[in-house]
């Protein structure tokens, strides 16, 4: 069947909310694109029965280099939301119903009242109460998963999770550094093979708002039963990053990146901390190098800041160290001194 864009099928917009019932047969339906992500369309509409988010899965990612990924990936995303609901509701939002002819769903319009992590920490916003409570929400749902053969069953999706983030983060990433390719696609068997969770994939304060019951988290695309060290190393590489972004700010964000990790840790039963930790910390600097040679870059580090990461992340790659207060310690040395 031919990709339907509702950014210009108006009626298949409309149809979608009268098929949920959620807008009358007279109703208009009219809806608003709204911007940030780069993987889905996200439109807004306002009808006498509430006010809503369309989220719509897009084959081409908008990203300056290709990446296209297969559009039935929302499935696994309402799947996730559903089944993270059940673990920590009120900290997912909730799926009001999903198009299978659109590869689409809908969701509750979070209002105003629900700020963006990301946005809050580049304006030097450090919280790390706030990082403790999404260390122990992400570790609530991994615990609640693990080993569960039902789960790994529904989220048997190894090869959306290679093509959206195996292949375009580290995979990618060893192209652009030959002398760590070994290193990195080490890193990417080890993960493929690692199955423990149900993974979010995508756990970046971008798709982590801060809410008046705490974090909601967003955007589980990804979702995979695969290796919980992938989720909590995902996360705990914004603090890396922001740390060269805003080195006047790097004493709060090491703090509150000991913080989430301790928080995460305080749930992990499944199997022994040091384990899992030692996953943890060899594959987030492969991560922190993704982040700037990889298929997604994050957008506010200057050229200079970059070859800062390049050195930090390569030098850790080469270690292999087995614990994250070893990366924060070096991280932590270097921006200080």
């Amino acid at each position: 069947m031919p990709y339907i864009d509702l950014a210009h099928e108006p009626a298949e917009m409309r149809r979608i909310f009268v098929s949920l019932g959620l807008a009358a047969d007279d109703e208009t339906v009219q809806a608003t694109a709204l911007t940030g992500g780069v993987s889905s369309g996200i439109y807004r509409v306002e009808l006498r029965s509430g006010s809503y988010c369309v989220k719509q899965a897009l084959p081409q990612l908008k990203v300056a280099k290709e990446w296209k990924v297969p559009v039935e990936r929302v499935f696994s995303e309402v799947a996730y939301l559903r089944a993270a609901d059940a673990i920590v509701p009120g900290h997912v939002p909730r799926v009001l119903g999903e198009d299978e002819v659109t590869k689409s769903f809908v969701m509750p319009f979070l209002g105003p009242e629900f700020s963006n992590w990301k946005t809050l920490m580049l304006a030097g916003h450090v919280h790390k109460v706030f990082a403790r409570q999404v260390g122990d929400m992400l570790g609530r749902i991994h615990a609640a998963t693990a080993d569960r053969p039902e789960i790994a069953a529904a989220f048997a999706t190894d090869d959306n999770f290679h093509a959206i983030r195996l292949e375009p983060y580290l995979v990618e990433t060893a192209r652009a550094h030959p002398p760590m390719a070994t290193i990195l696609h080490g890193l990417v068997e080890r993960t493929a093979a690692t199955r423990r969770v149900l993974v979010h994939g995508d756990v970046s304060p971008k798709n982590i708002l801060v809410g008046p019951q705490g974090p909601v988290l967003l955007d589980a695309e990804c979702a995979w039963f695969g290796d919980p060290a992938f989720d909590l190393a995902f996360c705990l590489n914004h603090f890396l990053l922001k740390a060269v972004h805003l080195p006047q700010h790097i004493e709060p964000l090491m703090s509150t990146y000991a913080a989430m990790k301790q928080a995460y840790f305080a749930h992990v039963h499944w199997e022994p901390h040091d384990v899992l930790e030692a996953r943890v910390a060899s594959l987030l600097p492969g991560l922190t190098l993704a982040r700037v040679d990889g298929k997604s870059p994050v957008e506010y580090l200057g050229e200079p800041q970059r070859d800062l990461v390049r050195k930090l992340a390569s030098n850790l790659l080469a270690q292999s160290p087995a614990s994250l207060d070893v990366i924060a310690a070096a991280w932590g040395w270097e921006l200080m001194s």
